[in-house]
């Protein structure tokens, strides 16, 4: 049961616009150039207790399958940061219940588990008057995609993912999400795009101080890739399907794979249009049962 008053965060969707492959540390970690923005879809988690130790349950359309054990990054972050908390509060941090309601794909390439692990370290950050500043460190060591999904504002990632820069202003473009209802493993993608050759040189890309149309945004996304999709669909052909799919329909500026996928996007002139697509879509995959969400990015920063 989860109370009402109960203390909760959202948990939202990043995609990436474009994602760039920019260069290889010697610890193996790859470096990126890539814009995350967000959507309205989200995961949510609630925390309730205090309890006698810190404890999860996962339930929610795309709950079944996911193990609350330790390795789970909505455990590590809420015992990472009660550690760190709890040494410069004297030991003074209580533990919870935390529940996770999984509403978005698993291993979809849109930041689903980061997003819930950065959700969960704004949680208790507020429950125990913990200072933002001082997720990061705990943020960049639990993935790439967890620093960005602290403020879950659109941002420019570079680095690992840990060096964040202001993204442009965004237009109040659509956004089309699509998701076959394939698992797509990273470390396999990552494989497959050594194994095609790996980095290539290329200029930094471009971004403007702001977009005011979603046509001037997809002439400026035109000039870039994601480095990750066509290794992604020689590991899951589906995505071709998805992406052809998406580009059909009425009024489709662009159509993408986000992150190491399965999830793909498609960038509509406005969230009416993008909702318009969405419904015919859902009409011509009805018996595929792909998951769908649309509507415009999500810009309201990172309130619980």
């Amino acid at each position: 049961m989860t109370f009402p008053d109960a203390p909760q965060a959202t948990a939202h969707a990043k995609i990436n616009l474009f994602l760039h492959i920019t260069g290889r540390r010697d610890d193996g970690y790859h470096l990126l150039d890539s814009l995350a923005v967000f959507a309205g879809a989200a995961d949510r988690i609630t925390l309730e207790g205090p309890a006698d130790t810190m404890s999860l349950t996962i339930d929610g359309p795309f709950g079944q399958g996911l193990e609350a054990d330790d390795q789970n990054l909505v455990l590590r972050a809420a015992r990472a940061l009660q550690a760190k908390a709890g040494t410069a509060f004297n030991g003074l941090t209580e533990s919870f219940r935390l529940k996770l309601e999984k509403n978005l794909p698993v291993s979809s390439g849109i930041g689903g588990g980061s997003a819930d692990a950065a959700g969960t370290l704004r949680l208790l950050a507020r429950e125990w008057n913990a200072d933002q500043a001082t997720l990061f460190p705990i943020a960049e060591k639990l993935g790439a995609d967890v620093p960005v999904c602290i403020a879950q504002r659109p941002a420019r990632m570079q680095g690992i993912g840990e060096i964040l820069a202001p993204a442009p202003v965004l237009p109040d473009a659509g956004l089309l999400l699509v998701n076959p209802g394939v698992g797509v493993s990273t470390p396999e993608v990552f494989r497959a795009f050594a194994a095609g050759g790996g980095i290539t040189e290329r200029p930094q890309a471009f971004l403007p101080t702001r977009w005011d149309s979603a046509e001037a945004m997809v002439a400026d996304l035109n000039a870039t890739t994601n480095d990750l999709q066509a290794p992604a669909l020689s590991q899951c052909p589906v995505i071709g399907t998805v992406l052809a799919s998406i580009g059909s329909l009425p009024e489709c500026l662009l159509a993408r794979m986000s992150g190491s996928g399965a999830t793909c996007f498609g960038i509509f002139p406005n969230p009416d249009s993008a909702k318009n697509a969405a419904r015919i879509l859902n009409e011509q995959s009805a018996r595929l049962n792909w998951w769908t969400w649309a509507g415009g990015f999500h810009h309201t920063g990172s309130s619980t």
